[in-house]
């Protein structure tokens, strides 16, 4: 969450001539309802069951894609299992620090789920507890790439450098 890769998904799917995709704009579509509107209604274990649902049949119907996945997707249901057992998948991991994502977060506070009841002084303690808990799934990326000075089209290429 906060790490850019909306931003940076759709300049290396752009730079590479493949299509992009947002799994949670994928989650909105085919829910009629935004993420917050399905947190709130229906709770976090539904949303997270929809969200490998969702996740599952797009790679399994689209190739030429990079998919941005959420903060969340590669810790639940098995997803990242699921990720690398498929081999035509490639896993990136932008890897930002602490103080960026708190700088970035608070200024998005307002339009991310999850932080809608964490008071400004308590955004750094929950992100640093979240990374600290997703860490071990997010390392476990195909690429991983330290994200904190680079521009994003700056980030897209060294990331192409990697992959093919």
């Amino acid at each position: 969450m906060g790490s850019g890769k909306s931003t940076v998904g759709r300049l290396l799917a752009s730079s590479i001539d493949y299509d992009f995709m947002d799994l949670d704009d994928c989650i909105i579509e085919g829910n009629g309802q935004s993420i917050s509107q399905i947190f709130n209604t229906k709770g976090e274990v539904y949303f997270r069951k929809i969200e490998a649902d969702t996740l599952r049949k797009i790679v399994s119907t689209y190739d030429n894609i990079v998919l941005s996945l959420g903060g969340g997707t590669p810790c639940y249901a098995n997803n990242m299992n699921f990720l690398e057992g498929t081999p035509k998948v490639k896993t990136i991991y932008l890897n930002t620090s602490l103080k960026v994502l708190v700088k970035r977060l608070q200024a998005e506070k307002s339009s991310r789920p999850l932080l809608h009841n964490i008071n400004e002084t308590e955004i750094e303690t929950y992100i640093a507890k979240h990374l600290f808990e997703r860490n071990v799934f997010y390392n476990r990326a195909d690429v991983v790439f330290a994200n904190d000075g680079e521009d994003p089209q700056s980030t897209a290429n060294v990331i192409i450098k990697q992959l093919f």
